[in-house]
């Protein structure tokens, strides 16, 4: 065994050379590395001694694990405790910079003990064995750390960031604080008026719908002429209507409303709101039980998240009732970053469609099979499982057509349908597909680029092309979970020393 000879009598024969590569000085011996570095012998690597430490672990445990099996008590308490020191002074060192000078002295001890296990205990097939369970074990906790990673991540997205909060709280005391006749907007004549670029965008996060404002007002050719139309809770309304009072976004128009005060969105008349009555919905959504395995914990998780729930989610279902005299509005997601003008939008031909929408299917991927029940009859019978999925999140819709075709009614009749969830499991897309089906005008995908997110591998090239870049996915770029090369695209649109973000110690 080649490996192990090196793990135990090379280190012995080169006793000197090791403490050169400890030293960490100039002029160490070239050859030495490629001799230490048992995984590649022909290549330089400033590692070099990591990795034999990491072998030696290795052969560490096969051989304390033959010691107990064979009753070598004495063998495995010096294993024990050399294996020990071994991983000590490797620590989080990644390179053999930062390796302690007395690891050399570990390094030596270690392999008198490997090459004394060696000789008492070596049986080629007993290592094999012990090695191959050893591998085994190894992708066993790694499936289970992957499993746990994906609760994780559920659990994290769902929370809301301390900084956040916090901005929030300060922001709902400033605005009780302002006397009455300073907490509306000016340009209120403007809300309807048709001639304008109206923007639709429902949430209840104040910092992620700055963004998408700051970004859109940033790349618009003249601010005035649009108007940004937000809906929020009543918790966050206080804090909404603030931040923008004091941080007004150029010569754009902002309204700010609260869903609480559009009493026609009631059980009565919203399928979602009813359905969430029941007792079998609230079984689903509520109930605190305990799952069986963490990859169940993960898909409830996925299924429970507060924005499936949220009404605000489900708003852009209502565009027609919320806004009645308008024709045409942009609807944008809170997670989108705008870079590029989007007055073009308002001009695109729709020829008769009720939504203009970037297509997100490849070859095989993001058709309806991906989000529909197609073993269901009442899908099957109605839908083609080949069909192109569009995306959520920047949406040009024709209220007009929208009204003459009644969508809210198909909406609706669907969303009765699937009150056993038989049909589509969670979120807003699935029956969005089913309801703007033959009504989707594909729009070039320059517009849209999805995946910020989730994707790591997406290029800069194509970031940099986008009209509209989407952070799809539990990676917000206001989380600790952001992925960091695509942050600045985001953080670019916000005043990170603005005195309110650093009350609040908010360091995106």
């Amino acid at each position: 065994m080649k490996r192990t000879a090196m793990l135990t009598q090379g280190i012995l024969e080169n006793d000197g050379n090791i403490e050169q590569v400890i030293s960490r000085r100039d002029g160490i011996d070239d050859n030495l590395l490629r001799k230490y570095n048992i995984w590649r012998q022909d290549n330089d690597y400033p590692d070099a001694l990591i990795r034999i430490m990491k072998d030696q672990l290795i052969m560490g445990r096969v051989y304390l694990s033959l010691a107990s099996s064979q009753g070598e008590t004495e063998l495995s308490l010096e294993l024990t405790r050399r294996t020990k020191e071994i991983r000590q002074a490797l620590g989080q060192a990644n390179l053999d910079s930062e390796l302690s000078p007395s690891v050399s002295e570990k390094v030596k001890a270690m392999g008198i003990i490997l090459s004394k296990a060696r000789e008492q205990l070596y049986d080629c097939k007993s290592v094999i064995k012990k090695l191959r369970a050893m591998l085994q074990g190894s992708e066993d906790h790694s499936r289970s750390l992957h499993k746990q990673s994906a609760v994780l991540r559920q659990l994290v997205a769902k929370t809301i960031p301390k900084g956040l909060h916090c901005l929030s709280l300060w922001l709902m005391a400033e605005y009780n604080l302002l006397p009455e006749e300073k907490k509306n907007f000016g340009g209120q004549e403007k809300l309807e008026d048709t001639s304008l670029y109206h923007y639709a965008l429902f949430s209840d996060n104040v910092i992620a719908t700055a963004v998408v404002i700051n970004s859109t007002v940033y790349n618009a050719k003249d601010s005035e002429f649009h108007v940004f139309h937000i809906v929020t809770d009543k918790l966050n309304y206080p804090a909404m209507k603030m931040w923008f009072l004091s941080n007004p976004p150029g010569k754009a128009t902002i309204e700010v409303q609260k869903i609480e005060d559009f009493k026609w969105l009631n059980s009565s008349y919203c399928p979602v709101l009813r359905q969430l009555q029941t007792a079998t919905a609230q079984e689903y959504y509520f109930k605190a039980d305990h799952p069986a395995t963490i990859a169940v914990a993960s898909n409830n998780l996925k299924y429970r998240n507060p924005k499936y729930l949220s009404m605000l989610n489900h708003l852009r279902f209502y565009l027609p009732e919320v806004y009645p005299k308008l024709d045409k509005i942009l609807f944008l997601d809170d997670d989108i970053v705008v870079q590029s003008d989007l007055t073009p939008l308002w001009s695109v031909d729709l020829r008769g469609n009720v939504n203009g929408a970037v297509e997100t299917c490849g070859e095989s991927f993001h058709r309806f099979d991906k989000y529909l029940n197609f073993s269901n009859p009442s899908i099957s019978e109605n839908f083609d499982p080949n069909a192109c999925g569009w995306a959520y999140g920047m949406n040009i819709f024709d209220l007009q057509e929208w009204k003459e075709r009644n969508m809210t009614g198909v909406y609706h009749r669907w969303q009765s349908m699937n009150e056993q969830r038989d049909l589509w499991k969670l979120g807003t897309l699935p029956p969005g597909l089913i309801t703007f089906y033959n009504s989707t005008y594909p729009l070039d995908k320059h517009w849209h680029l999805l995946g910020l997110g989730y994707d790591g591998n997406i290029e800069a090239e194509d970031i940099g092309a986008a009209a509209v870049i989407h952070y799809n996915g539990n990676m917000k770029p206001w989380l600790d979970l952001a992925m960091e090369k695509y942050k600045s695209y985001w953080t670019r649109y916000l005043d990170l020393g603005h005195p309110f973000l650093q009350r609040c110690n908010i360091h995106l």
